[in-house]
């Protein structure tokens, strides 16, 4: 007669058998790919399997600092990803702010209006942003520019795309726009777990709306806020891709390429993968420091760690 396991221990097996499929994943496509790391140590050539390639040692790792030229692409990369990067963590409060907002409606079918039409543009794909942005800001029919020569603000067109001026400006509205009502979902979550009464206790003390929202909403969401906040720090590099590259030409490149994109341009578009490679590296093991530096420090400042 089979032996059937106790109730606890097939519980446990359905746990696991449900989080498989969710580790086969993971697996695939965050760590399987490692082992394209040894593309940083040879020189990659088209159409030779990787172990017929010509060992290179070091030797890309130290083109990083070959020369002046090198050096100052690196720093002006690093430069727009930790400029564009600072910018999105100032502006990373505005979810919180607009969430609160969004809670203190009285309407119910205006909050889930609000909240649908607010959560939208996140699923909207950045290359049909591009061409709502392009019909809007065109230097030919766009709405902008036709105002603002109606208005006698210009007297020519402003090609607002071609233009590097203010070019971290413009990336960071697009998306706070972008991801403002997707990044509040996890606020309003919050904002749900608050004990309702510490609210009762606000209205019974006289509190107005406004006060509670000040004094038990918001320091209620705080350590969302510091979660969300220090993670965003340890991933201070990863900045993405689609966005830059759906918004990058020949003018703005200089402005515009982040690390993300540089290691696209260098991969793909120039075909050094053995670079890229290198790049790539390097960026994940300072994405790794970081990661363990504010961790340490949510331990030290805060007595809990994120992981």
């Amino acid at each position: 007669m089979k032996k059937q396991l106790p109730a606890f221990l097939a519980h446990r097996w359905r746990l696991v058998y449900l989080v498989l499929p969710f580790v086969l994943f993971v697996f695939v496509f965050h760590y399987l790919p490692i082992l394209g790391w040894y593309f940083a140590f040879v020189d990659f050539q088209p159409g030779v399997a990787p172990w017929q390639m010509p060992f290179a040692g070091l030797k890309w790792f130290t083109s990083i600092i070959s020369s002046p030229e090198q050096i100052n692409t690196i720093i002006r990369v690093m430069k727009n990803t930790l400029g564009l990067s600072f910018l999105g963590l100032l502006t990373s409060v505005f979810p919180l702010i607009f969430a609160v907002l969004l809670y203190e409606l009285r309407s119910n079918k205006l909050r889930r209006l609000v909240q649908t039409l607010s959560t939208a543009p996140h699923f909207v794909s950045w290359v049909l942003v591009y061409s709502l942005v392009f019909a809007f800001i065109s230097v030919d029919n766009g709405v902008v520019n036709n105002l603002l020569m109606q208005w006698g603000v210009i007297d020519t067109p402003i090609n607002f795309l071609l233009d590097s001026n203010h070019m971290w400006l413009k990336m960071t509205v697009l998306g706070v726009w972008k991801s403002l009502g997707w990044s509040a979902i996890m606020y309003l979550a919050a904002i749900n777990g608050i004990d309702q009464e510490l609210y009762e206790a606000a209205s019974i003390d006289g509190a107005s709306r406004f006060q509670r929202a000040i004094h038990v909403t918001i320091p209620g969401l705080m350590p969302t806020f510091f979660v969300l906040i220090l993670m965003n720090i340890a991933n201070i590099i990863n900045t993405g891709m689609d966005q830059y590259f759906v918004f990058s030409n020949a003018m703005n490149k200089d402005a515009i390429e982040v690390l993300d994109l540089y290691v696209y341009n260098i991969g793909i578009s120039d075909g050094n993968f053995s670079f890229a490679t290198v790049i790539s590296i390097l960026k994940t093991v300072v994405s790794l420091i970081l990661l363990f530096t504010v961790n340490k420090a949510s331990r030290i400042v805060r007595g809990e760690s994120i992981f």
